[in-house]
């Protein structure tokens, strides 16, 4: 079996499930109706640093919000698609606008609905709290819950393999050093 740091040097995109994965999977509705969501800044910034070492982003989830769209941009993540029920289109359009083999990709995900995209990609990840079926089809998991630090730690797990993460942490120190 191909392990993790073998198959997260070959990845060029990963995409990211939004609810359970982004956000501990908590839906805030008001009495308008407007949804909120919480995300984690530290995986925000997980996020900054990947796309730092070129390693493009997207976003594949179920459901459609403006604050998903609010929060994708400032990430500046190119490609969001939402209100995705069957994420299997969305993952054949975003393969083909790319040009990436499957082996290049991966993909974070806490559902059942995720499940046959984590099938067809190079990595597969389950966050720590993923639903059973889901972990049982993945290549990795993380010690963090979804909205609570797993997508930075898939991001630093990520940019370690391919030998980026000491870099990009180290610009940081160096800025203090000045």
């Amino acid at each position: 079996m191909i392990d993790f740091q073998t198959r997260a040097r070959a990845i060029e995109l990963v995409i990211f499930d939004v609810d359970g994965v982004m956000t501990d999977g908590s839906l805030y509705l008001g009495d308008d109706g407007q949804e909120y969501k919480a995300f984690n800044a530290r995986d925000g910034h997980g996020m900054t640093m990947l796309r730092q070492a070129g390693i493009a982003m997207a976003v594949i989830t179920g459901r459609c919000s403006e604050v998903v769209r609010i929060r994708m941009e400032s990430l500046r993540v190119e490609y969001v698609y939402q209100g995705q029920r069957d994420k299997g289109p969305a993952y054949a359009a975003l393969r083909a606008a790319c040009g990436l083999e499957h082996d290049q990709i991966a993909y974070v995900g806490d559902d059942v609905v995720d499940v046959p995209v984590m099938r067809q990609v190079g990595l597969a990840v389950a966050v720590a709290d993923a639903h059973p079926l889901v972990k049982a089809h993945c290549h990795w998991q993380t010690c963090l819950p979804g909205g609570r630090g797993a997508v930075r730690e898939v991001c630093e797990g990520l940019l370690a393999a391919q030998g980026k993460l000491d870099a990009l942490l180290n610009g940081y120190v160096a800025r203090l050093d000045e």
